[in-house]
């Protein structure tokens, strides 16, 4: 019996989506749609249509790298939000390498488009580093300064789209056109599904290993779970928290920089539908396994292509889906907290924390007199 049910605590992100997906069903039948017929044009055309398949892993790309980079400082115990902003940051010092560099030879080429690259993530890094700093030395929540500087950024990149790098006489905020020696290669012929794809598999890859097997990784968890032991044990809990924060505005401006040169080849104003705040998702969803953010990410990016084919299928309205993502997010929630519980439970050290002592009580209860 134990086992059974050590089972199904592990799979309670599935149990999670599940239930979602039940729940969503009766919202369509309220809407007078049939849950099945619906679902099944959404999976059929998120992952089995070739341009919606490809349309899918253009979309899971930015949602991976965003969830990567808010499972690394999640794991080094912060919670932020400021995946967005480094999006846009990691886009506009991308679109501005590529726009403002002189001409090079052919041959140069990919070396600039890896330059390009390089610098979102550095644009990213260093805005990922403000939070990291001002939590560190200054003690300020980073929740607040990240979903803060989310506002600064975007209000950054619309004044240069909208201003020093605006095409003259374009409609709409947007830069001039990237050359396209620079646009990253396609994997799919006749789609958008480019290269980027695969560098976000590997990152993911390279993320579990470090966590799972270097003492980077063993430093961060150990910050994360327990700064005052890792500070017993040496290690720099400082040091660990700015690193953690330039690592993800650095994945994070790498979303950014491919989003650019992969997908919309200008640098456009609200160029990111929310891509930081699909990685909070993406992140939850996973247990903060950098691994299994790949399939996470792939689903969520599933569920947003499959709301098109879904609408033209039955004509149900895609705010049915964002419901859905909604309903995900709740019994998502709600699994974290089963899963804190437990620990709790389990724990005899959280037990006894929990537990006021007689002395603590009646110390309580003299300084309320």
């Amino acid at each position: 019996m134990n086992e059974v049910w050590r089972w199904l605590h592990r799979l309670r992100m599935v149990w999670a989506v599940l239930a979602a997906f039940a729940l969503g069903s009766l919202l369509i039948l309220a809407a007078g749609k049939n849950p099945m017929a619906a679902y099944q044009a959404l999976f059929k055309g998120a992952f089995f249509d070739y341009h919606g398949l490809a349309n899918t892993l253009v979309k899971m790309c930015p949602m991976l790298l965003a969830g990567l980079a808010v499972i690394i400082p999640m794991r080094c115990g912060l919670l932020i939000v400021g995946a967005e902003g480094q999006i846009y940051i990691g886009g506009l010092a991308a679109a501005a390498v590529a726009l403002y560099l002189p001409q090079m030879p052919a041959m140069l080429h990919v070396l600039l488009c890896l330059l390009c690259l390089l610098a979102g993530m550095l644009g990213g890094g260093l805005w990922g580093a403000i939070p990291g700093y001002l939590r560190a030395k200054r003690g300020i929540n980073e929740v607040i300064v990240t979903l803060l500087m989310n506002y600064v950024a975007i209000n950054i990149v619309s004044y240069f789209a909208g201003g020093p790098m605006m095409q003259e006489g374009a409609p709409y905020p947007y830069s001039a056109e990237i050359s396209e020696d620079l646009w990253l290669p396609l994997l799919l012929s006749d789609t958008d599904t480019h290269i980027g794809v695969l560098f976000a598999a590997l990152l993911s890859l390279l993320t579990f290993v470090v966590f799972k097997y270097t003492t980077i990784g063993f430093s961060m968890t150990a910050v994360g779970k327990s700064p005052q032991a890792a500070r017993y044990a040496g290690m720099s809990v400082n040091r660990n928290l700015i690193g953690s924060m330039i690592a993800d505005g650095a994945i994070a401006g790498l979303a950014g920089a491919i989003e650019v040169l992969g997908v919309k080849y200008r640098l456009y104003h609200l160029f990111s539908p929310g891509y930081g705040y699909d990685g909070i998702v993406v992140a939850f969803m996973t247990s903060l396994n950098p691994l299994l953010a790949t399939f996470s990410a792939f689903f969520l990016a599933g569920l947003s292509t499959g709301a098109q084919y879904m609408q033209r299928a039955i004509g149900l309205d895609v705010t049915a889906i964002e419901a859905l993502r909604g309903l995900i997010v709740i019994f998502v929630a709600a699994g974290l907290i089963w899963k804190l519980n437990l620990q709790k439970r389990n724990n005899p050290l959280a037990k006894a924390a929990s537990i006021p002592s007689q002395k603590n009580t009646a110390e309580g209860l003299t300084d309320g007199r």
